[in-house]
């Protein structure tokens, strides 16, 4: 699909260097961790540099140079070796997994696609595109799905209500010109403006218990959990700096993204640094992203669900308003998948119950001893002390809790099968109390 590329991407320099490395490739082994080496350094977040000071491994995010990883002081920031094991760094992301579920962490997230979408018609038509009612009270964040008319996923994002006329669409780096351009395609004849403003903000998210208590510290504003509740946003100051704070996690913790403009990001990062050492704050990279995510059961789009599935399928059908006003595009498809009853392919949550073998991407699920489905991504979820990861189960039959709890199952990792757990719901705080502390 053409929108998938970025528009740097077509820079004759780009190309020569890339399509050269991608073609060597493809008969070479793909460890899972490997990053491209050439056209490397394209985009780099206003933090690049104190990220390196700090240790940081880059990786690249659709050119953007972003942490994968952090080495702690006295250890130079790189792969010994490639492999399907644990690799050096394996203790150091552990480290940084366990400060997210017990600490405070500082995460760049600046690669995150961010859209503005403003006018009158604004509001109106994003409810449109999207699931879930996306046009309440401003100053608040919404999680939803676009659906194409025949009901499946054409993307997974937020929407942020700023106020009547503007509001923020937050995509991952790879939907980031795909939502776009899905918008104007869907707003051309309204009073609404679609303009990318990724480059403009820094994004810095501070995830864990502690974060209230480090945030509090930086601001006059009111972050306590009456005054500023889940799925606030609102702008505070942060030293001399107005910044966009919205109370959300993608790592099941409490958690806040802030979104500073990009001239003042230096300024509220160091602000931040300053005041972390009480709280013991650490810098974690994309590494514990997917782990904490994937304990969490948390989807990607393009990893775990693409436009091949259904929001039910893809475990995402309550999101998914029927009641709203004016309905939105899929709907009349979705009703039917919905009025069909449990699907009979379904993404579950599969955690290893053996602590010691790794999964990364694409192992063969079996239950009942017959392959019924593959890991669409997967971590080592360090809290749940054992590799998981999210498969999409192609059963023949109903996908409920009937068919979860009757199977045996097992996932094939290098020749031997593994016995694993299979559930519906997140097998890390299923009930949420974390992120709503």
């Amino acid at each position: 699909h053409i929108d998938r590329l970025q528009r740097f991407q077509n820079t004759p320099e780009y190309r020569a260097e890339r399509t050269v490395e991608a073609l060597g490739m493809v008969y070479r082994c793909h460890y899972p961790t490997l990053s491209p080496e050439t056209a490397r350094g394209a985009k780099r977040s206003p933090f690049h540099d104190r990220l390196a000071q700090a240790g940081a491994y880059f990786r690249d995010v659709s050119g953007w140079e972003s942490p994968d990883w952090y080495a702690p002081a006295g250890h130079a920031p790189r792969v010994e070796r490639l492999s399907f094991g644990r690799m050096n760094w394996f203790p150091w992301w552990q480290a940084e997994h366990e400060a997210a579920r017990g600490g405070v962490v500082l995460m760049d997230m600046s690669f995150m696609g961010k859209l503005l979408v403003q006018g009158r018609d604004a509001g109106a038509r994003l409810n449109v595109l999207s699931g879930a009612d996306v046009d309440g009270p401003a100053g608040r964040i919404t999680y939803t799905q676009w659906l194409n008319p025949t009901g499946t996923l054409e993307a997974d994002l937020t929407v942020t209500k700023l106020d009547d006329e503007r509001f923020l669409v937050v995509v991952t780096d790879t939907q980031l010109r795909h939502a776009e351009a899905w918008m104007r395609r869907h707003l051309a004849d309204a009073h609404a403006f679609v303009t990318d403003v990724t480059g403009a903000y820094g994004q810095l998210n501070l995830q864990g218990p502690r974060s209230r208590e480090l945030l509090q510290a930086l601001t006059a504003a009111d972050v306590s959990g009456d005054a500023f509740p889940y799925r606030t946003a609102r702008e505070i100051p942060i030293g001399y700096a107005p910044v966009l704070c919205i109370r959300i996690t993608y790592l099941g913790e409490l958690g806040y993204e802030l979104y500073i403009p990009a001239e003042h990001a230096a300024h509220v990062y160091d602000r931040i640094l300053a005041v972390g050492p009480p709280f013991r704050l650490r810098h974690a990279g994309l590494k514990a992203l997917a782990s904490c995510r994937l304990e969490k059961g948390y989807r990607d789009y393009g990893h775990d669900m693409d436009n091949t599935d259904t929001a039910f399928e893809a475990g995402l059908g309550a999101f998914l308003d029927f009641r709203k006003p004016g309905g939105f595009l899929g709907r009349e498809a979705a009703r039917r998948q919905r009025e069909s009853g449990p699907p009979r392919r379904r993404l579950l949550q599969i955690l290893l119950e053996d602590p010691e073998p790794l999964m990364f991407h694409a192992e063969v699920v079996h239950r009942n001893g017959r392959p019924v489905g593959y890991l669409r991504s997967a971590s080592y979820g360090h809290t749940l002390r054992g590799a998981v990861g999210l498969a999409m189960i192609e059963a023949g039959e109903p996908v409920d809790q009937r068919y979860v709890e009757a199977g045996r199952w097992e996932v094939e990792i290098a020749g031997k099968r593994v016995p694993a757990r299979a559930s519906l719901t997140p097998l890390y705080d299923p009930r949420m109390e974390r992120i709503k502390a």
